[in-house]
């Protein structure tokens, strides 16, 4: 097992002995009665024995006897009684008036000295006591607890396998939702999650990229054979189910492949083909109702990033499976909440038989889809509503179409082109269309007051968002990936940035990619005598997929891994109790989310390869939280795969609370020194693989 890391013992050191105590008396004594002799009557030197003999009075017998009045006579008295109080007050107005010209020339110099050195120094030492009082205050909540308390945590029952906090579609129908709201979040006190959740009893560690792309574990996702083959989604049936494997082919014989679907797409736009969508400013593609990932999994071979979002599932989920796949994907539904991304975050969003039907509720799912889409980016519409030639046989589709297409051209969006299923439309770039359309045409402009850019599960809003936005900028006139990674100077101004912070941030994450990556090996938690890096060979590439940042700043780490040549992909997640900078992480040409980390994350159990985060707990801490270390260490644990990896960077204090803690969950850490910083140290540690036992 590991080697403790810090060994040491505190105690204090008395020195002397009291024989020392009995020859200071001794020697006092004797220079008192040398000084008597030498002053016996000097009126100069009374005024300054009588301060100190009135604080700190001899409480030893006197040789000199007593009065009639019974005090003892001293060769050091003043004059009268009378005569002694004067100068008595007079002492004491005296030393009253030094002590307040001190306290004034004090108080000068330390303001002149607070306008002058760095408060950052002086915020930052703040924190760490602010810090520290936090750790010993939950360290001495937990000892106080008693061995119970520090028992290890119990484990989920076999039910809980699949099972999501804040998503619970039979519990909201009781409660009254309905008409799609019973798929929407619900998070409160009641939906923590106290236990370990355990793979199911044949889970076997996914396949490394690029097979796992192609290959996936049966027992590892929830799902059925009659699951696979009845799905309506256009991507969904693109499989074959084998006795252990789910393997993803990009052909069909209900349709043509996904290549040849992508390909035409691009052609809509006018494009040569789906490998010029690039440099047509695309990067970023919200794909609604994914199926299981299939058209994100072909365009990721063409530099571009497709984020996944459809309902819960408690079954078939297209979400599970295509995180599996090693695909971006999150849980998310906008019946009746806006999405947790920033205005104008896409260049495209894609919707193929996705069961979403666009023409309800007034056309208010159409406004979101606005909301999040660039300005001259693309609306993808695949569904057997927009094929004229059913219009014949059928006058609702018609009329749900017409409706559509008249929503459309109300939200300024010009229709590009229609072949056979496909619908393409492009948004305006231009604001001043908004204005130009006849009155009464259309959804409003939000006001400034309503055009919130990063909004939080706020309810659906039915006016036009993103217009008041700095970053209205057209996806044409944005430079094209990879170069849109790395943003001007006048563009970084957008943020409240300059260009020396990034590079700063840059630079700081490419030494610590270089670092972690030689540390992500099971040698740190052995005895073994050599750092890892030093002889070992670092990990391959391809050990890490999907990477969970749970404080992703500016989103540093993802470019360090890109930049690195890791076959990675992030999900760069911004706390909502700190700073927002997700709309400059969206705008580099990544994928992220806002989160409350006092909530349970949007997605299944055992999705992320591994979980990074610097400085949360420092974030967390500083805020009053309704959760503890415990609850997020919980949540990291349900996300985390099997022999998946967890690196957190905070302060030695922090750090030392959340390794204590590991212990209770049953991971294997090891505290790691930071040369450079020695406020900070880092904590890895990895998730063993614990199997249920059959039943």
């Amino acid at each position: 097992m590991s080697r403790p890391l810090h060994r040491g013992v505190s105690g204090i050191r008395n020195s002397g002995n009291s024989n020392d105590f009995w020859d200071s008396q001794v020697k006092d004594k004797a220079e008192k009665e040398d000084l008597d002799r030498n002053h016996p009557s000097d009126p100069s030197y009374s005024p300054l024995r009588f301060p100190f003999r009135l604080f700190c009075p001899d409480n030893s017998p006197s040789k000199y006897g007593t009065t009639e009045d019974g005090f003892t006579s001293d060769p050091f008295s003043v004059g009268s009684p009378r005569s002694r109080h004067k100068l008595t007050v007079l002492f004491l107005k005296f030393s009253l008036v030094l002590i307040v010209i001190l306290a004034l020339t004090g108080s000068f110099w330390w303001t002149l000295s607070i306008s002058t050195m760095s408060r950052g120094h002086i915020f930052h030492g703040y924190r760490r006591l602010q810090e520290q009082l936090v750790s010993d205050l939950w360290d001495i909540g937990e000892l106080s607890l008693g061995p119970s308390r520090m028992k290890e945590i119990e484990l989920c029952p076999e039910e809980s396998e699949y099972h999501i906090p804040c998503f619970n579609v039979s519990e909201n129908l009781a409660l009254g939702y309905s008409d799609g709201n019973e798929y929407d979040r619900l998070c409160g006190q009641g939906y923590k999650q106290s236990c370990l959740v355990l793979p199911p009893v044949n889970y076997k560690i996914p396949l490394r990229w690029p097979t796992g792309r192609d290959v996936i574990w049966v027992s590892n996702v929830k799902i059925t054979g009659q699951e696979v083959f009845t799905s309506g989604s256009l991507t969904k049936r693109m499989m074959m189910l084998e006795e252990e494997q789910i393997s993803f082919r990009s052909a069909s014989l209900m349709f043509d492949g996904v290549e040849d679907y992508s390909h035409q797409i691009a052609e809509m736009i006018g494009l040569r083909n789906e490998s010029n969508f690039v440099q047509a400013g695309v990067r970023t593609i919200l794909d609604i109702g994914c199926g299981y990932g299939s058209f994100g999994a072909h365009l990721f071979s063409k530099q571009l990033l497709t984020m996944c979002i459809a309902n819960y599932e408690s079954s078939g989920s297209q979400v599970q499976l295509t995180l599996e796949r090693g695909l971006p994907a999150m849980i998310g539904s906008f019946n009746s909440k806006q999405l947790p991304y920033p205005s104008l975050s896409f260049d495209m969003l894609h919707c193929a038989r996705c069961g979403f039907d666009w023409d309800k509720k007034d056309g208010i799912f159409l406004i979101e889809v606005d909301r999040v889409l660039k300005p001259g980016g693309y609306f993808v519409w695949t569904s057997p509503l927009t094929n004229v030639q059913s219009f014949v046989r059928n006058k609702d589709m018609k009329k749900r179409w017409n409706f559509v297409r008249d929503f459309a051209e109300n939200l300024c969006w010009e229709l590009m082109s229609q072949q056979d299923e496909t619908v393409l439309w492009k948004k305006t770039s231009k604001k001043n269309c908004y204005n130009s359309r006849k009155p009464g045409s259309g959804p409003p402009i939000c006001s400034k007051g309503q055009d919130i850019e990063s909004p939080y599960y706020r309810p659906l809003q039915n006016c036009i968002g993103g217009t008041h936005s700095r970053r209205w900028l057209p996806i044409e006139e944005r430079p094209t990936w990879p170069s849109r990674s790395n943003l001007n100077k006048n563009e970084l101004a957008l943020y409240g940035l300059n260009s020396e912070e990034l590079n700063e941030d840059t630079a700081n994450y490419k030494t610590a990619v270089r670092n972690f990556w030689s540390l992500l090996s099971p040698l740190i938690f052995s005895d073994h005598p050599k750092r890892p890096g030093d002889e070992d060979p670092s990990p391959p590439y391809n050990m890490l997929r999907n990477v969970l940042d749970m404080n992703a700043r500016y989103g540093g780490l993802n470019a360090a891994l890109l930049e690195a040549g890791k076959s990675v992909w992030v999900m760069n997640v911004v706390p909502t109790s700190g700073p927002n900078y997700l709309p400059l992480i969206l705008d580099r040409g990544y994928v992220g989310v806002l989160h409350d980390w006092c909530e349970a994350f949007p997605t299944y159990p055992r999705t992320y390869d591994m979980v990074h985060a610097e400085g949360l707990l420092s974030l967390e801490t500083s805020q009053h939280r309704r959760c503890t270390m415990l609850d997020l260490f919980t949540e990291i644990d349900r996300v985390l795969r099997p022999e998946g990896w967890v690196i957190i960077r905070d302060t030695a204090p922090l750090v030392g609370s959340a390794r204590a803690l590991t212990t209770r969950l049953k991971w294997d850490a090891r505290v790691v020194e930071i040369e450079s910083n020695s406020n900070e140290k880092l904590l890895i540690f990895q998730k063993p693989f614990f199997k249920r036992q059959a039943s």
